[in-house]
């Protein structure tokens, strides 16, 4: 599929090395216009995918155009505007992340042989792992110099689109309550909700709290489109369940001035709350009854070889699992 059987055939009249340029140029052209349909599956706009891609709209237009008549299929439903992929078009987009994954690896696995582990990784992590990032990436960095990062937030569900589309290189999500796939994965740690509120609130004064005893008590949560906010909506009890928190927001930063006025409360996990909750004025106080745990993890693509940077990063992970906490 990446060169021609006939690319280096005496019959056509081409030298050897001739013949190995014409291949190299070949499989140059089909990877090019592979990232062209990876950069459509991101930004579901022709204009986007041009812009990301560095091409005018034409150019990426026809090179799509071009592979379709390589391939034999129509791979992109074309209207006035991006219209989706057919059913051709989805199953090539699993070879192209495939093959374009794989090309970045080995590139990046023969520049490590020449000069040792360099470059960039990119993480995203959902916003209520935040506090246990650096305990990744600390170590790595000591051990690795040459390492950049790049680190954002984002809810479990675009972790996945993200990897998935080749975006970024790891994530850090919940490994146990929602399907992940054909990823592989590390556990980090276990995580427990709190109660975030106000010394002086209702409950403030507890040593731990109920789920059922904050059906009456004022609330603000992360927003409802992250994992968080879904597996929080599931716990709840009476009626709280069925009513909608007075203010949400996907800040817990923002959650946290709140709590501090005395007129909210909130859950969140107890490694967030209790970096929240630096002084007297705002308790950390434990949900417990029934007292519910959720694993937080890596996940990383299922590719073999991984990658150097990838490969430095899942020891690391392995190296904190296996750290008693």
């Amino acid at each position: 599929m990446l060169v021609r059987g006939d690319a280096c055939a005496p019959h056509t009249g081409i030298s050897n090395a001739g013949g190995h340029t014409f291949a190299r140029r070949e499989a140059s052209d089909l990877l090019d216009k592979l990232e062209f349909l990876l950069a459509l599956a991101r930004q579901r706009h022709f204009g986007k995918a041009a812009d990301e891609c560095g091409v005018t709209q034409p150019t990426l237009s026809a090179g799509l155009k071009q592979l379709e008549e390589a391939l034999g299929v129509l791979l992109v439903k074309r209207g006035s505007r991006f219209q989706g992929f057919t059913p051709e078009g989805e199953r090539v987009l699993e070879w192209a992340r495939r093959i374009v994954g794989d090309t970045r690896a080995m590139r990046q696995e023969i520049n490590a042989l020449r000069h040792g582990l360099a470059g960039q990784l990119r993480i995203a992590c959902v916003p209520t792992a935040v506090a246990a990032v650096a305990a990744l990436t600390t170590p790595y960095h000591v051990k690795h110099p040459n390492v950049e990062f790049t680190i954002v937030t984002r809810t479990s569900t675009q972790v996945l689109a993200l990897l998935e589309n080749l975006e970024i290189d790891a994530g850090i999500t919940y490994l146990d309550n929602e399907p992940l796939g054909r990823l592989n994965t590390v556990p980090l740690y276990r995580e427990r909700f709190h109660l975030l509120t106000a010394a002086r609130a209702k409950l403030g004064d507890r040593d731990q709290v109920t789920w059922s005893e904050l059906a009456d008590v004022p609330l603000c949560l992360l927003t409802a489109d992250t994992q968080t906010r879904r597996i929080i909506d599931g716990l709840l009890k009476g009626p709280q369940a069925e009513r909608r928190p007075t203010l949400e927001s996907d800040s817990m930063i923002l959650l946290a001035a709140h709590v501090r006025t005395g007129h909210w409360a909130s859950i969140i996990p107890a490694r967030i709350a209790d970096a929240l909750a630096p002084h007297s004025a705002i308790r950390s106080i434990p949900i417990m009854a029934p007292e519910t745990v959720y694993t937080i993890g890596l996940v990383v693509p299922t590719r073999e070889p991984m990658t150097p940077l990838l490969a430095a990063l899942v020891a690391e992970a392995r190296r904190i699992a296996a750290t008693p906490a």
